[in-house]
């Protein structure tokens, strides 16, 4: 008896020795859909010893303000230029993990006032994020559908300083990128980002009157510090989410809204 006893505690010590050598890994993301894409490989993560604690963010400036502080591992939820003209205003030197590229969210143009982009009226107002990133990746698109005309059309931060040709005379409205959706009630055309679209319950493959195609230069990526860029940690982050599994997931999920790029 004693000595069954002895075994089913140095079992118990074992399965808590393990469950404390656990590596926790902290990511910073914004909740849809990279928090939901973090939360679906957990269980992943876990057989491998690895404890993924999500961090859900609003905005797109804290998720790496934390990481910069080392409060946080590393974030999901921008892309190249954004992190770029993120590193050159405030700065910073996060730097895109290896290998780091994982999906695409198409950005699309919304309204609750025409339903097609040729009854797009005369001095209407369109809404774009404020960002020089995603403000310019907005301004590109509206480009592509013959709206505006821009001074270098192959910069990727065009400005509304930039556009050399207005032929409907659209009046700019720069905003916050998670306010954008609220706006539709008061301007003719949002250009949203889509994981604030998905939240506001949008469906970008339906609802938006154009959206980018999948060659966007804009894939979403994980970023973190140099120091942390390699560990094997995040190396594990990595290869858990260009994996078959979380590619059969955003195609079962979100129905062409967010697409693989791997």
């Amino acid at each position: 008896m004693l000595k069954k006893t002895l075994s089913a505690i140095a079992l118990a010590t074992l399965a808590l020795t393990a469950h404390a050598a656990d590596a926790v890994l902290k990511v910073a993301a914004t909740a849809v859909p990279h928090a939901e894409i973090l939360n679906h490989i957990k269980p992943a993560l876990k057989k491998q010893g690895i404890d993924l604690q999500v961090r859900e963010f609003s905005d797109y400036v804290q998720p790496n303000a934390a990481v910069e502080d080392k409060q946080l591992d590393a974030n999901f939820f921008q892309h190249q230029p954004y992190l770029d003209s993120y590193n050159k205003d405030r700065k910073s030197s996060l730097v895109a993990v290896p290998n780091g590229t994982i999906h695409v969210e198409p950005f699309g143009a919304y309204s609750k006032k025409v339903k097609n982009i040729k009854d797009l009226k005369d001095g209407a107002t369109v809404a774009i994020p404020n960002d020089p990133s995603n403000g310019g990746r907005a301004l590109l698109l509206l480009a592509k559908q013959g709206l505006v005309t821009l001074k270098d059309p192959k910069s990727l931060t065009p400005t509304p300083l930039d556009v050399v040709n207005n032929p409907k005379k659209l009046k700019f409205r720069e905003l916050e990128a998670p306010l954008l959706p609220r706006a539709l009630d008061d301007v003719d055309l949002a250009l949203i980002n889509t994981n604030y679209a998905i939240e506001a319950k949008l469906n970008p493959t339906k609802d938006a009157l154009f959206i980018e195609g999948k060659d966007s230069p804009y894939a979403n990526i994980v970023a973190a510090r140099k120091d942390r860029a390699n560990s094997p940690e995040i190396t594990k982050l990595i290869q858990a989410l260009r994996s078959e599994d979380v590619k059969k997931f955003l195609k079962d999920k979100y129905q062409g809204a967010v697409v693989p790029a791997f």
